[in-house]
């Protein structure tokens, strides 16, 4: 099997991120973001979705978390798309329902080539901590622009707002570990019937 690996890095006067991944990875993470509340949801993805994860990124913090937010989600976006390659064998679309206490989430994710959102979460609070919660629609937009991929994320139940960002990220890591993971039935072959993804 192909080695499913990438590095990017990205560069502007506002941020400067380098991510390395391993798609076939034990779950292991390293997170330098600067943002701690981040690098926990971040650790959510890399433990659940099984796949190696190194983070480091410098950003205008003294502005606010935006810019080095949606610029992660992006060069994380990328570094899928290098890995992937021509997504041969896998399975293409993932899903998982997380709970977390009285909190529930649910994540659908295809990996159709195509960039696609629906963010439908509502958070009881603006803030876990520092962390203004509107930066997750940011970090999982930016991904899914630059990965190409249609992702549904819904919270159907919670009551703290720490409880479902948490199930979120938690069943974004399990739905991507689903969809990407190989099917043994289609060795060599892309999932759809257009040929490409």
């Amino acid at each position: 099997m192909t080695s499913r690996t990438a590095t990017v890095e990205r560069n502007t006067n506002e941020t400067q991120i380098a991510i390395q991944v391993n798609l076939d990875g034990q779950g292991k993470a390293t997170l330098k973001t600067g943002l701690p509340f981040l690098d926990h949801m971040l650790d959510q993805i890399a433990r659940h979705g099984m796949l190696d994860l190194d983070i480091e990124a410098r950003g205008d913090l003294d502005i606010d978390a935006h810019h080095t937010v949606e610029d992660i989600g992006i060069t994380l976006g990328q570094a899928f798309t290098n890995a992937m390659g021509d997504k041969k064998g896998m399975r293409r679309y993932g899903h998982a329902y997380v709970p977390l206490d009285e909190a529930l989430s649910r994540v659908v994710i295809d990996f159709s080539g195509r960039p696609g959102l629906e963010f439908r979460v509502q958070f009881p609070r603006a803030r876990i901590g520092d962390f203004d919660v509107d930066l997750m629609h940011e970090f999982f937009q930016g991904f899914v622009n630059h990965a190409n991929v249609s992702l549904h994320i819904d919270n159907l139940f919670g009551a703290n707002s720490h409880h479902i960002a948490e199930t979120i990220f938690k069943a974004f890591g399990r739905a991507i570990r689903m969809a990407i993971e190989h099917d043994e039935r289609m060795q060599g072959i892309i999932p759809s019937t257009k040929g490409s993804l």
